[in-house]
């Protein structure tokens, strides 16, 4: 499931240099689920075409209360109030000092105003202006009055803008309005009210304190669970060994780990208070029989390192687990499926992803997955996409298994 599935959103655009973000913010509202409609200012026609934003959205685009849409040319009513009682947001980007000053004064000479004074859903307002008509008094005075109308003001982000100034006046960029837009609608998601815990990443197991043994995860695929599962409303615990990568989603809590113990023993900090565990971590299968303290010397012809068993993190949570939904990862070589199911027996876990480590489109550090996700009853294969929208949709099963 995506994090806007199903979401209704009207858009909004106004006369500014920013619209040229309007067909970038279209594609990932689409792209997140959502079923978008746009209204123009006929001031934005100078900025962007119509043609291209019906084109993306799949939608008819209106800037005027009234459109020719028949050979004899007789003008059609665009119905402002169907179109506000039809979404679920509202979102005006770019929002022009002249469009906020009409929406704070309640003035309705277009059709975008006219929505917007007709909407009853919640309205998320993107200001786009120059550093210091956003400074002003007049604009921050507008703005405040937007807020106490109960609108959510998506504030402006610090950079370059149109007229060569550095500074705070440019239009949030699409992605973060998604972000923003997720996170102010969290309850309409459904995970909301689900804890939800996720292993990320590889283990190092020490050989002595400068080696260690370990693997080429990067950690992507449960980056990317922990971020969809907290776009979709649930409270996420990430924790992950060794890797580069950040959270863009500040409500994640991260823990960072090193070795599989250390990894297991923070998991079962919480195991027992959540809802879902997934392991998508690659644990090292196997750790030194002996750890050496001092760095081993070259001139020690170490010929061989002895090797134990690791622990099993996912084995041991089948064991103990009471109404927890278990979700692994199985990277395959040969025989996926009949091992992947195995695992998924031996191990007592509701599902697995399972990837193949021959596929050529399955590389490490890439940002694109596929696989199959196996359960006792079902077996759904995945195509190759990002591993964010592999997440969402892997949710999507879990969400109607569990």
């Amino acid at each position: 499931m995506l994090a806007l599935q199903g979401k209704k959103i009207l858009l909004g655009v106004s006369g500014s240099i920013a619209a040229y973000k309007s067909p970038i913010l279209i594609r990932l509202l689409i792209k997140s689920g959502a079923d978008v409609k746009v209204v123009l200012t006929p001031s934005a026609l100078d900025f962007v075409t119509p043609t291209t934003l019906s084109t993306l959205s799949k939608n008819p685009v209106n800037s005027s209360f009234t459109e020719i849409k028949d050979e004899e040319d007789n003008p059609e009513w665009n119905n402002h109030v169907e179109l506000s009682l039809w979404a679920d947001f509202m979102i005006v980007a770019p929002a022009t000092s002249n469009t906020i000053s009409s929406m704070a004064s309640a003035r309705c000479d277009n059709l975008l105003l006219a929505c917007y004074l007709s909407a009853k859903c919640p309205v998320f307002v993107a200001p786009s202006m120059d550093l210091d008509m956003y400074k002003h008094p007049g604009n921050q005075e507008n703005l405040t009055k937007l807020k106490s109308f109960g609108n959510i003001i998506l504030e402006s982000e610090t950079g370059d803008l149109a007229s060569g100034l550095k500074g705070k006046g440019r239009m949030m960029e699409p992605l973060n309005i998604i972000k923003c837009i997720v996170e102010n609608t969290k309850n309409d998601f459904p995970l909301k009210g689900k804890n939800i815990l996720i292993s990320a990443g590889p283990t190092y197991e020490k050989i002595d304190p400068v080696r260690f043994i370990g693997n080429f995860s990067s950690g992507k695929m449960g980056f990317s669970m922990a971020e969809a599962a907290a776009n979709l409303g649930a409270k996420v615990t990430l924790i992950s060994g060794p890797s580069s990568l950040k959270i863009l989603n500040n409500s994640i809590n991260l823990i960072n780990v090193v070795s599989a113990n250390e990894m297991y023993n923070e998991i079962l900090k919480y195991f027992f208070n959540i809802d879902i565990f997934i392991s998508a971590a690659a644990v090292a299968d196997f750790i030194p029989n002996e750890i050496h303290h001092l760095k081993i010397k070259k001139s020690q012809k170490l010929n061989q390192i002895s090797l134990k068993e690791n622990i099993d993190i996912l084995f041991n949570l089948g064991k103990i687990k009471t109404n927890q939904y278990l979700v692994g990862f199985a990277l395959e070589s040969n025989d996926g499926d009949k091992n992947a199911y195995n695992k998924l027996i031996n191990k007592n876990l509701d599902a697995i992803f399972l990837n193949i480590l021959s596929d050529k489109k399955n590389i490490f550090n890439s940002d694109y997955n596929h696989g199959k996700y196996i359960t006792r009853k079902k077996s759904i294969s995945f195509e190759l996409t990002t591993k964010l929208d592999l997440s969402y949709k892997i949710f999507e099963q879990i969400i109607n298994d569990s």
